[in-house]
Parts: structure tokens; sequence; C-alpha cells
């Protein structure tokens, strides 16, 4: 082989394998689930769901395939402060440095996951999300964790402010009552567009797409 030859096919070598990593990044950081206060005082403690146990399996069964499948899962949880105005409504609950404000054990972050912290409603106020997704090339939020009608319909809402697009697997996300969460679901896909699935539909989609490259 020549070393014009030789050039020509370093060139083209590295041109693809370019458009190879691009490819992969693509497919794997189009999307990003979130975990949204799946926390101890949310679940066992001073702000307690009872609801909240039937989703952690699923939940559990979402996070294992995207690790897998190389799409990021973000945890974001209340790490509240005194003057905090939810304090003045929910009592304290989550408290920042608190046990209660940590990640159940059932659904623990590894060491692959990102973890912000907030103290409103929003996943997205104040804490970095946005940025931390762009840096990721993340294009869908998949929004699970608690409540449906309150931090989940309001990181909803600053997703599709910014441009994101949303699925909620409804098998991944509750409320206090059943009322609440359908009628959040239903406030989720009408006001704000969200794709209402379930984490076997977005397994399988995570699935077909690994299987055809």
């Amino acid at each position: 082989m020549t070393s014009h030859r030789l050039n020509d096919f370093l060139i083209f070598f590295s041109i693809m394998f370019i458009i190879m990593i691009i490819h992969l990044r693509n497919r794997n950081m189009a999307e990003a689930v979130l975990v949204i206060d799946m926390l101890k005082d949310f679940v066992y403690g001073s702000l307690k769901c009872e609801r909240a146990q039937r989703i952690i399996p699923s939940i559990k069964k979402l996070l294992n395939e995207a690790r897998n499948k190389g799409v990021p899962v973000i945890y974001v949880g209340d790490a509240h402060l005194p003057k905090d105005p939810e304090i003045s409504l929910w009592g304290p609950h989550a408290m920042k440095g608190t046990e209660g404000a940590k990640t159940i054990d059932e659904i623990a972050p590894t060491e692959k996951d990102f973890v912000l912290e907030k103290r409103t409603y929003s996943a997205f106020h104040e804490t970095g999300l946005d940025l931390l997704l762009r840096q990721l090339n993340v294009k869908t939020v998949i929004i699970t964790g608690l409540h449906t009608n309150i931090c989940d319909r309001h990181t909803a809402a600053d997703a599709y402010f910014r441009g994101y697009k949303i699925k909620i697997p409804e098998d991944c996300v509750d409320s206090f009552s059943e009322k609440d969460h359908i009628e959040g679901l239903e406030y989720l896909r009408r006001i704000y567009g969200a794709e209402i699935t379930n984490s076997e539909n977005i397994i399988k989609s995570w699935r077909e797409k690994e299987a055809r490259t």
C-alpha cells in the first residue's frame, strides 16, 4: 500500500470512528432517567407516602436497565434549609445533612450515577440539572419518583420550558392518593405533552435500539 493510499485509509478510518462515537453517544445519551425525592423521609419518615412502596420495584428495574444500556441516571432530592418556603407548608422534612434526606437503600445511587440536591419542588430550579443534561446530550427526560402531582409536575414544567421531551412511566411515579396520581398524570399529558408509558415499554425500547446497532 502506497503512503498516499495509507493516508486516505487512515483518514477514512478516523472519520468512521468519529461517526461511530457520535452515534453511540446519541444512542445512549438521548435520554436520562430522573429519580425525584425517593428519600427516606418521603418513603418511611416525616412525609411518609404509603403508596411509594409499590413503585420501588419498577424504579429499581428501570435503573438497573438504564445503567446497563449507558443511559444516565440522575437523582434529585430535597435537602432543605430551615427557611425554605416548603417547610411552612409541609413541616420539616428531608433536611440537609440528615438521614431523612438520603435516598432509600433499595434504589441507592451507584458510582456511575449523578446526585443533585434541590430546595424547591422542581428538580431544575438552581440545581445545575439543565447544564448536566446538556453536557450529556440529553433530549428526553424520563421522570420517576414522588409525587406525580407535585415535584414530578414542577420538574416536568421546567423540562418542558427548556425544550426537553418528557416520558412518565406511570408505574414509577405516585402520590399520596390515587386521585392525585391520576389527575397528575393527566395534567402532565395534557399540559406538557408528556408521554405516559410504563417501565416495561421504556426498557423494551432500549433493548430494541441496542439490537439495531
